[in-house]
């Protein structure tokens, strides 16, 4: 079991006994879109729950006003639906600003862990870190109903510790694959964490409005019950199903531990020493993942967070369709995130295209694709939404290029270190999800189309930032401070 196969035998015996789809690293590629499935359904869940749990109105307003204009165009266009949405459940006085600082809690939790999560991670194994974030973040969504009943600070922590929890999740993952991802199969493996997360935030919206009406417990008291619980079932087959490293696994085969270790630029056993920081701030590849990742960001904050105000407001879909409609997009991202991934994986095995083209074109795609669309989209009167819901399912098909962008780069360029990048960049790419939808709503005050129009421009204009910026300096190969120092004259670069 501990004799390790040359290059050349691992290479020969790669077409005829490789374990692939049954493999331990696809378990584990699996494992991880469950994992990302419930830990998005933890993170949107109190976004649906919180409008069944407040007495406060939250759509009359909007039907009030939008009937104030000519009553047959607007019931042609579907606003009458508004007026009869009630909140017969709700338990909670809650303002609108008790209900905006109870949203962004989980956003201060969030963007603290991420740095601290991927240090963690590297020098002590991913493995604990992410079972142990949706374990903290299970339990805490299942208290959540007593303790909301008790205090509202009691809700306050909460969430701030979901969040914590939470922010440790994608860097924890990025350093696993750094020691798991063989280099020609990174990137439609780690595609389980966007496709999770996608159909998480999809399902979760989609179920939990479902909830909220015919659930137990008051009805929203169930959607924490359920995502929680079955979170901390997932949490214990995660424990027995993985380990930090392929030499750890007491279940591999020696053909395929053999192929992930030569496949991999690093002596992945090692746990990570001296981190580099100075050489990672100096490093140009590093920025042009900042940029990408953040610039990324502002778009899909932009579109999650005013996606269905834009789709009830402008397109004036009513409140049962907009679930549904709001929904589409998404499941189109995600099938476009695991198409893209093996088809990237795919040009650079056949070496149509080196992994530094293959990032920077996906990239630029994505960011293209999606602003054009979007903008599109601002165009479209209500009689014709139809239109307006496929120009939002090309712009997120084409957001789904990101998973061969930006989204993998932390690995090829520093797979030792991927899981301290990560919490880098996505500490950054945090803020546009704090400041993008306060833009929008500035842009939108009485949610007219042509003010809607200017909230695509702005993110249609960071799309753009990034792609001249990402296609120009990003990288596909590994970075020198990123290589063991034993390695750094005789190992060969990977592109």
């Amino acid at each position: 079991m501990d004799k390790k196969l040359d290059n050349k035998e691992v290479k020969e015996k790669k077409t005829d006994s490789l374990p692939v789809l049954c493999s331990q690293r696809w378990i584990l590629s699996y494992l991880f879109f469950w994992g990302f499935f419930f830990a998005y359904s933890l993170r949107v869940n109190f976004s649906v729950a919180i409008v069944c749990m407040s007495k406060s109105p939250t759509s009359n307003s909007s039907a009030s006003s939008i009937l104030t204009d000519n009553n047959t165009t607007q019931d042609q266009c579907g606003a009458l639906e508004y007026a009869n949405f009630t909140n017969e459940r709700a338990e909670f006085d809650w303002n609108r600003e008790t209900r905006s600082s109870l949203l962004s809690a989980f956003f201060w939790g969030y963007f603290v862990t991420q740095i601290p999560g991927g240090w963690l991670a590297d020098k002590f194994g991913g493995r604990r870190v992410y079972g142990t974030a949706l374990a903290v973040a299970g339990i805490a969504t299942v208290l959540i109903p007593v303790c909301a009943r008790t205090h509202i600070i009691l809700l306050y922590i909460l969430r701030v510790i979901c969040g914590l929890a939470m922010g440790t999740c994608s860097p924890s993952a990025t350093s696993m694959w750094g020691r798991w991802g063989p280099r020609l199969e990174r990137t439609k493996l780690t595609a389980s964490h966007q496709v999770g997360s996608m159909l998480g935030t999809v399902v979760t919206f989609s179920v939990s409005g479902v909830l909220c009406e015919s659930g137990f417990d008051n009805g929203w008291g169930s959607i924490f019950y359920l995502t929680g619980g079955l979170t901390l079932i997932w949490v214990f087959l995660w424990f027995f199903l993985t380990r930090d490293t392929p030499n750890d696994h007491p279940r591999i085969s020696v053909i395929e531990r053999n192929y992930i270790i030569t496949n991999i630029e690093y002596n992945a056993n090692k746990r990570t020493g001296k981190v580099p920081w100075v050489a990672m701030a100096k490093s140009v590849p590093l920025w042009a993942i900042i940029i990408g990742h953040t610039c990324s960001n502002w778009g899909i904050y932009t579109i999650w967070t005013s996606l269905p105000e834009f789709m009830k407001n402008v397109l004036k879909f009513d409140i049962k369709a907009n679930g549904a409609l709001s929904a589409i997009p998404y499941i189109c991202g995600a099938f476009m995130a695991f198409a893209t991934a093996h088809i990237a994986d795919f040009l650079r095995s056949r070496k149509i295209l080196t992994t530094t083209q293959t990032r920077r074109s996906f990239q630029t795609a994505a960011f293209i694709g999606a602003g054009i669309f979007l903008i599109a989209t601002g165009f479209v009167e209500c009689e014709k939404r139809g239109l307006a819901v496929v120009f939002l399912c090309l712009a997120l098909l084409f957001t789904g290029f990101e998973r061969a962008g930006y989204a993998v780069n932390h690995i090829d360029i520093a797979p030792k270190y991927g899981g301290i990048l990560y919490g880098i960049t996505n500490t950054i790419a945090t803020i546009p999800g704090m400041v993008a939808p306060v833009i929008a709503g500035e842009l939108t005050p009485n949610d007219t189309s042509e003010e809607w129009r200017n909230v695509f421009y702005v993110t249609a204009a960071f799309y753009v930032l990034g792609a001249i910026i990402y296609c120009c300096i990003a990288r596909g190969e590994i970075q020198p401070w990123a290589l063991d120092k034993e390695n750094l004259k005789e190992t060969e670069v990977f592109i």
